[in-house]
């Protein structure tokens, strides 16, 4: 029976492994100046969980199959790094994952994504969050979180509850 828990320190290999394997997608789509190889190394990575984001994953038979990070920022949570194994992708796990995480707060819920991504964007949407206008984008990726400007240029942001 698959359970959704806290990943612990023992399992960052698999977080590497998912999270560069599912974003393979991203190859190609999103603009080729923020592709890296990997798309995400071990560096980043713990740099991520020292910076707060604590990863969930969905674990069926001791197998990790998705992570989905959370990370409380100010007055919001972010969700960040979210990635099903390829072969496992389309099967209700990222739904499932998202529903724990988003049902574990009572903060308004924000998701950055690459605008180019617009599997992403759907099942976020599909999920009840609602996309920000650019300004409020714009605004939102400046004040929770690091990335460069090239990276704001092209991303999206998603809220739950929306903003009024």
């Amino acid at each position: 029976m698959p359970i959704i828990r806290r990943c612990d320190n023992e399992e960052r290999d698999a977080i590497y492994e998912i999270v560069n394997a599912a974003a393979e997608r991203y190859r190609g789509v999103i603009p080729a100046d923020r592709w890296h190889e990997p798309y995400m190394s071990r560096e980043e990575l713990d740099a991520e969980i020292e910076a707060g984001v604590e990863f969930w994953g969905y674990v069926n038979e001791d197998r990790v199959l998705g992570v989905m990070g959370v990370q409380p920022v100010k007055d919001v949570v972010l969700i960040r790094h979210a990635y099903v194994r390829p072969d496992h992708q389309g099967k209700g796990i990222g739904g499932a994952l998202l529903r724990r995480l988003t049902a574990e707060t009572a903060e308004r819920i924000l998701i950055g994504t690459w605008a180019a991504a617009e599997w992403a964007v759907g099942f976020y949407r599909k999920h009840g969050f609602v996309q920000v206008t650019p300004a409020q984008k714009d605004q939102l990726l400046k004040t929770y979180w690091n990335i460069p400007e090239r990276q704001i240029d092209t991303s999206v942001v998603l809220a739950k509850p929306a903003f009024d």
